[in-house]
Parts: C-alpha cells; structure tokens; sequence
C-alpha cells in the first residue's frame, strides 16, 4: 500500500483574483449607480398632490430667464386643444392659460399614459419639465418615469390623475 501524501493547497493565480475582484466591483458599482427594479426599492409618488401648487412663479422666472429643464406645478384653464404630434411618440397637446395670463403649450405623451380628457374651459392642475419658448414655453414629461428614476409629471382633471 503506498504512503499517504496530503494535497497540496493550490494557490490562485492571481490574474484569476484580479478578475474576481473587478466582477465584485463592477457588481458593487451598478447597485449603487443604477435603481432597483425591485418595487420596494421605487421612490413613492405622491397619489393625490396637494390641493395647492407651488403657483406660476416658477414658470414665470424660467421664462424671464430662458431656463428649460425645470420641474414645474401649476394650475390653469384649457384653451385651445391641438391636433395630436404623431412624430416620433404621440403627444396629445393644448393650450392652458396660466392664473397669471401666460399661455403654455402642454404636450402629454400618451404612449406613456393615458390620453387627458381635456376641452377647451377645461380646468387642470400639471406637473411636469418647463422648456423655455419666446411663445411661453411647452409643459412635458406630465406622465409616469418608465424607468422609475423620479417621481414623474401629470395631469389632473375632474379629480382623475392621467399619469
């Protein structure tokens, strides 16, 4: 019978750890750079916002200054209702006029949500991305994130939320 000889450990290359040690960084990074799907883990929006919005300031000093990009809420009345832009996604698009008087063009995605029931003398709140015009500007993003990233935009009318 021969002698017994235990096994020597192996010892890992260490091109192998290398590799093991960016994939466990790699990992690490993507959880603390890209949200979770995981229901739990998405901001809650806000089902019913308050009655009151933040009023037309915000738009207002967007304007003066030509600033897009900026999350707006406010309140107004339907004016005119547009034909649909079926370029690229299809935007249901109105006019609503401020409490202040100004004019604003909203454009509502509705490959995203459900179409706004709107009509001129419409009353409805919105939230949603203020982009500079000299016309007043155009309200957009008033519906759900599809990524989950933020909180998202939408239309209120007759106390329904088109999101």
């Amino acid at each position: 019978m021969g002698s017994f000889v235990p096994r020597q450990r192996r010892r890992a290359s260490i091109p192998f750890l290398i590799v093991v040690a960016l994939l466990v960084l790699a990992v690490a990074y993507q959880r603390l750079t890209v949200p979770s799907r995981h229901p739990a883990s998405i901001p809650a929006e806000t089902p019913n916002p308050p009655a009151e919005s933040p009023g037309d300031q915000p738009i207002e000093e967007a304007f003066r200054s030509h600033r897009s990009g900026v999350w707006v809420e406010s309140s107004g009345t339907v004016e005119r209702v547009l034909p649909d832009d079926r370029t690229g996604s299809p935007h249901q698009r109105f006019i609503v006029r401020l409490r202040d008087g100004r004019t604003l063009l909203v454009a509502h995605n509705i490959d995203l949500a459900q179409r706004a029931p709107v009509e001129p003398g419409s009353s409805i709140r919105f939230r949603g991305i203020y982009e500079w015009s000299d016309r007043g500007g155009t309200v957009h993003w008033t519906h759900h994130d599809p990524d989950r990233r933020q909180a998202g935009g939408w239309i209120e009318e007759g106390g329904r939320q088109y999101r």
